[in-house]
């Protein structure tokens, strides 16, 4: 059976949140969850949850990184954090995988640390499935690394096309890089450095693409530095929750609204289902040696339950071991 360790103390809801997700997730899916955090807490929610009892262990942990913690001084100074823990299960290979929807930034730093890269990937990178007019898309790196070189953008390529094609079923997935324009001229120093190794590469390449490609799902997978990458889903979460209120308002003014709102109201639903976070459960982190999970940091018990899902699938499928694949033929 699956076994996954999941930061009960971290994100803006928890340990209720987290521990309610865990709850769901033991009924629904067949997996052993260690919640990591303090045991004296874990244990209070726990008794409000209906769960499958021999489906949830706890591991007490004593310190809580905060979410505007300093990431790496956290990481260092706080040993015995549920962060911490929860990788060093990963490490000691007492569980398959670790979630978190806690301090993305020391879940990274956690992760590098203890667990180190896969040979050959020299940064990790967060890859964020979104849905788009044509298919889903990933974004590649969206926080992890925001000093990027071109060699970490082409890594991040060969990760997002492996977890496209061995998770979403792509057989041979597309990648773009993103940039200001279409041109080969246009666009910073990495970038241009960037496309000429991405052209070089077995990948699946076809070339730069614009952020508003993104949403038409001109290409599977889109790569960018972490920097730019978390601007666009930032811009996209905010956009996202705008234009749901601006539609309320409109909608309320006016009776004639109201009644083609209520008609169109299993379309709305259709749209919500899709552009909302809390169905696709996390982001992995790629290019660590282990499978870690990040969660939105106001992740909801429906988040966690979907994250525990996603888990299982990056664990079937191996996705590690064709990475190093894709590395190899890179190298070959």
């Amino acid at each position: 059976m699956i076994k996954i360790a999941l930061d009960a103390m971290g994100g803006d809801r928890a340990p209720r949140a987290i521990i309610e997700g865990a709850a769901r997730a033991t009924r629904e899916y067949k997996c052993h969850i260690v919640l990591v955090g303090k045991e004296r807490h874990i244990n209070k929610f726990l008794k409000r949850n209906d769960y499958v009892k021999d489906r949830i262990s706890v591991k007490d942990a004593s310190e809580i990184i905060k979410m505007d913690d300093p990431a790496a001084v956290s990481v260092r100074r706080k040993k015995d954090s549920s962060i911490s823990v929860g990788i060093e299960l990963l490490k000691d290979k007492k569980v398959d995988a670790f979630i978190s929807a806690g301090n993305t930034g020391a879940v990274v730093c956690a992760a590098a640390l203890k667990l180190r890269t896969l040979p050959g990937i020299e940064r990790p990178g967060i890859g964020v499935v979104l849905p788009s007019l044509n298919k889903p898309c990933m974004i590649i790196d969206v926080g992890a690394n925001i000093d990027a070189k071109p060699a970490h953008l082409l890594h991040y390529g060969i990760m997002g096309a492996a977890y496209f094609k061995y998770i979403l079923g792509a057989y041979n997935p597309s990648v773009g890089l993103l940039n200001i324009g279409q041109e080969e001229s246009k666009g910073t120093e990495l970038i241009k450095e960037a496309r000429v190794l991405l052209e070089k590469s077995k990948l699946n390449f076809v070339g730069n693409v614009e952020a508003r490609d993104v949403y038409k799902g001109k290409v599977n997978v889109v790569v960018c530095e972490g920097f730019v990458g978390n601007i666009l889903i930032k811009v996209t979460e905010s956009f996202a929750e705008a234009s749901s209120e601006l539609l309320k308002r409109e909608i309320t003014k006016r009776l004639l609204p109201k009644i083609g709102a209520i008609l169109s109201l299993p379309a709305y639903r259709a749209i919500k289902r899709k552009t909302d976070y809390t169905e696709y459960g996390g982001a992995p982190l790629l290019g660590v040696d282990g499978r870690v999970l990040i969660s939105h940091g106001s992740s909801n018990a429906k988040t966690i339950k979907n994250a525990v899902r996603v888990t299982i699938e990056y664990v079937k499928h191996k996705l590690n071991k064709h990475i190093l694949e894709g590395l190899e033929d890179l190298n070959g």
